[in-house]
């Protein structure tokens, strides 16, 4: 067996060149990641944390519309003592769990929005 050394400009471009083809595999097979949005509060009710969103940002979101709106139970970030007024943009990812049209006793899917007022 024979040594074989590399000049150390040609081992660091290897190991970069590996790096970023990793990178680009992962990005280009990997899962599909919620996209964050932005859209206006329609309104909020601080007593059920209900949210309502509209705007060309709730297009394309998880979750039922109605009217235009969005709907849906706000959970947000921890300490977050902010209260969403009509018309505040809100940065938000929407879920919906309970993917049926209607549940057994005629109730929508619940949709759930995490996100935080744009400052």
């Amino acid at each position: 067996m024979g040594n074989v050394n590399l000049p150390t400009p040609v081992a660091l471009a290897g190991g970069a060149i590996c790096v970023l083809g990793g990178y680009l595999l992962g990005v280009v097979a990997g899962p599909d990641t919620a996209s964050r949005t932005t859209a206006v509060v329609a309104s909020y009710d601080p007593g059920t944390s209900r949210l309502c969103l509209e705007g060309e940002g709730i297009k394309g979101q998880e979750g039922t519309v109605v009217d235009g709106r969005l709907c849906g139970t706000w959970r947000r970030t921890q300490g977050d003592q902010s209260t969403p007024r009509e018309g505040d943009e809100f940065r938000f990812v929407s879920l919906s769990v309970g993917d049926e049209a209607a549940g057994p006793d005629g109730q929508q899917p619940t949709t759930v929005i995490y996100g935080d007022l744009v400052r």
